[in-house]
Formats: structure tokens, C-alpha cells, sequence
């Protein structure tokens, strides 16, 4: 590609903060839960790139033709490739596609076809966008895209802290996880955290029914802790882990954890899938599980060691994906007052789904 900004370029990051910026000089938009990408055009030449610089165009045949009929003849936009179905984004839908069978992919792209999101421009033509403050490369890209149709949209955009604290309340429910804060007088920046990302923060009891070694220290440290949570019908459901300790952290929990691994399987509500299961073969319909293959975790090591199903632990959560934690939790301390049976998804906080349609808009208020 012979383009002013040619792939591949690290797309420009945020770092995580409790509560909105104050003050003026600030465009915000909702956090979309997706898969970050910039795409390149050049001619009829599409390059959909990842994040980690990765092509992504055989995954998403179907935006090919969209992309041609819609975008500029030459550009880099930014922005976020999602799945939408009902009223709420699908993440796990997206990491369906990731698959090495391309008549798989073309299953998946026209049962569940994806959007793209852009929200950036870093050049046009042969201008290089990227100097240019973030407000007038805003103006460009809705310029660009003025008559942008599905499956392409334009992020929302607001100079209006209100309505963005609006977004932040009421847009979880749809898969937006968050609210994006950037300056609006902000360069282009690879691979620099200067953006903000203001994300849910809640707390959840969960029952610890396993754990995994940390990489290279087998028997003298924990890697992760396997966290479960019981539906209505007392079915213990694994919903993600906790993980990030420290060096003395994860050699403490060796000891912690020995005496529940004693007869841990006698009773253990994932006993099938430790006994039982083989690689590659799938659980019991509706449940997760804790040792399955992982299309983005290639030749780890994803065996897990089971303990009683008698310790509760607190966690941080920021977003729930369907029935599971969507990102990695974070322990907060252990909760021997309360009871294993007590861990369920009724103390989770449900918030209502928004309708996609009044989320996918083009204009900056």
C-alpha cells in the first residue's frame, strides 16, 4: 500500500480512570466491546489490521464490499469491529470468527454478519491527518462518512459531560462498557496512553472451585484462581478468574489453597470435565469450562487443578459477557462469613438492554 500512513501503526491506547475528567476540552464517546482495528484502504486494497498488527480480512468477508462502496479511495480510519444481535453487542459472537475453517467464517458472516465503528481518521488522500487536533480529525471523518450506511457507523461523540455520564449509565446493557474521554485539542499518537477509559467497577462474592499453576512454577506458585457462580437450578457455573498477584501473593495461596485440595474431586460440581473430558470434545450444553481449548490462548497450558467448592472470595468485576466475567477479576479478599451457596447470579447488578439503534448515530452535540 502506497499510503501517507502505510500498516502496520499501533493504534492509539487510554489508560483506566475511576470517574470523568472535569473541566472543558474533552469529546466523549461510548467504549464500544469489541475488536480494535484500523483499517487501510488503497484502491480497491483492504487491510483490516488488529491491534497487535494482526490481519483480520479473512474472519470478516463480508465488510469487504462495504468497505470498497463506502470508504474514500484512500484513508486509515480507527475504530472497533462488532457483532450486534438483538439489542445488545455480542462479544463472544466475535471470537466465534476467529476460526481456522473458512467455511466456517462464511457460516458465521452470514448468520451473524459483523459492524464496524469507526471513530478516527489518520489520513485521506495524501494527507497525513495525524498533527491535526482531534476535533477537526472528528469533523473529517463525519465528513467522510456523511452518508455511511449499515454495516459502517459513525461512534457518537459529545462535548456535553452530562450526557456522557447519561451514556455511562445507561449503555452497559447494550455492550457498551464504558465511556472513552479524549482531548479534543489531542494529536494522533501510536501506541501512547492518552486517552481515558472510565469503566464499571462492581464487587461480587464468588466460590473458588479451582485453580491453575503459575507458568513455570508448578507445585510453588498460583497462576489463577477458577471462580463459579450457582444459577437457580444450583448448578455452579465457571464465570472467569481472578489473577495479577504478586510474587509473595501467589506463593502464599500454595499454602492457603492445600488443605481444599484434599478429596477435592469426591463432590466436586466439575467433576466430569477433570475425569471425563477429553481436548477438544464440549461440556455439558450452557456451561463453561475451566480446562477448555481457548482460540486466543494457542499452546498454553489450560489444565486446572479442583478444590472443595468451599471458599468464597470477593472480586472486582468491571463488565459481565453473557454469564461470565468479560475481562480478568480481581481479588479483593477471601469471605469466610459468608456461604459457598450464597455465590450466585442473583447478586449481580442487571442493567436494561438500550437499543443499539439509538447508539449508533454520527453527530457530535
Amino acid at each position: 500500500m502506497h499510503l501517507p500512513v502505510p500498516p502496520p501503526v499501533l493504534p492509539m491506547l487510554a489508560k483506566r480512570v475511576s470517574a470523568l475528567p472535569e473541566g472543558e476540552g474533552w469529546i466523549f464517546e461510548p467504549k464500544w466491546d469489541g475488536f480494535r482495528v484500523l483499517v487501510f484502504r488503497d484502491g480497491e486494497e483492504i487491510f483490516i489490521q488488529s491491534r497487535d498488527e494482526k490481519p483480520l480480512n479473512r474472519y470478516f468477508p463480508e465488510l469487504m464490499d462495504p468497505l470498497r462502496a463506502q470508504l474514500p479511495e484512500r484513508c486509515v480510519l480507527d475504530g472497533e469491529l462488532v457483532i450486534a444481535r438483538g439489542s445488545a453487542l455480542d462479544f463472544e459472537a466475535l471470537q466465534l470468527r476467529i476460526h481456522p475453517a473458512a467455511s466456517r467464517i462464511k457460516l458465521l458472516a452470514g448468520e451473524m454478519p459483523a459492524s464496524m465503528v469507526f471513530w478516527d481518521v489518520l489520513c485521506e488522500g495524501e494527507s497525513d491527518l495525524r498533527e491535526l487536533p482531534f476535533h477537526e480529525r472528528r469533523a473529517r471523518l463525519e465528513a467522510l462518512l456523511a452518508a455511511a450506511q449499515p454495516p459502517l457507523h459513525i461512534t457518537p461523540a459529545t462535548t456535553d459531560r452530562a450526557a456522557a455520564e447519561d451514556w455511562f449509565k445507561r449503555f452497559e446493557g447494550a455492550g457498551l462498557d464504558g465511556v472513552m474521554a479524549k482531548p479534543a485539542a489531542g494529536v494522533y499518537e501510536p501506541n501512547k496512553r492518552v486517552m481515558l477509559k472510565v469503566k464499571h467497577e462492581r464487587e461480587c462474592d464468588c466460590v473458588v472451585a479451582g485453580f491453575r499453576w503459575h507458568k513455570g512454577g508448578e507445585h510453588t506458585a498460583i497462576g489463577s484462581l477458577l471462580l463459579g457462580l450457582y444459577d437457580e437450578a444450583g448448578t455452579l457455573h465457571h464465570v472467569g478468574v481472578a489473577a495479577s498477584f504478586t510474587t509473595k501473593k501467589r506463593a502464599e495461596l500454595v499454602e492457603y489453597l492445600a488443605p481444599y485440595r484434599d478429596n477435592a474431586l469426591e463432590n466436586h460440581p466439575w467433576k466430569h470435565w477433570a475425569e471425563a473430558m477429553m481436548p477438544g470434545e464440549d461440556a455439558t450444553p450452557g456451561q463453561r469450562v475451566p480446562g477448555g481449548k481457548s482460540r486466543w490462548s494457542q499452546g498454553k497450558d489450560l489444565s486446572w487443578e479442583p478444590l472443595r467448592a468451599e471458599l468464597v472470595v470477593e472480586v472486582a468485576y468491571d463488565h459481565m459477557q453473557g454469564s461470565r466475567f468479560r475481562h480478568t477479576a480481581h481479588f479483593r479478599r477471601w469471605r469466610t462469613d459468608k456461604k459457598p451457596a450464597d455465590c450466585t447470579y442473583a447478586q449481580l447488578e442487571v442493567v436494561a438492554p438500550h437499543e443499539l439503534s439509538s447508539i449508533f448515530g454520527t453527530a457530535t452535540r
